[in-house]
């Protein structure tokens, strides 16, 4: 049994399912995120995905399916591509990225699979 923290937002612009969002503008709103220097708080539960206004449920931390965007390794670190889905943390040296978590198994592009949601910061050695 897979145990999550999951919390509702409302959201700030259309957003698509199993993708990263960040903080919206105004307290209590999500955004899809779009770079790895987003600051990624989870990963959204919405199936057919939301517009701006509309309510959605982020897996703030725990083990949940994500999309991917890329290639990526189990054991892997992730980061949110252009698209919010999940592609893998390659910062350049001295490069801060906000991380989503943990890939488990690994995936390439188009993949749904777990993930374990843990938001953090890393540097690139």
């Amino acid at each position: 049994m897979n145990q999550v923290i999951v919390k509702t937002f409302i959201a700030g612009g259309a957003i698509g399912h199993r993708r990263y969002v960040k903080f919206g503008a105004a307290d209590g709103t999500v955004l899809q995120a779009a770079a790895a220097t987003d600051a990624v708080i989870g990963v959204t539960d919405c199936p057919g995905g939301v517009a701006t206004g509309d309510r959605v449920d982020v897996v703030l931390l725990g083990v949940t399916d994500v999309e991917f965007g890329g290639t990526v390794a189990r054991g892997g670190l992730l980061v949110s591509d252009a698209s919010g889905k999940a592609v893998a943390a390659a910062p350049a040296s001295g490069a801060n990225v906000f991380v989503g978590g943990r890939a488990l198994v690994s995936a390439v592009s188009g993949d749904i699979v777990p993930a374990f949601v843990n938001p953090g910061q890393i540097q690139g050695a």
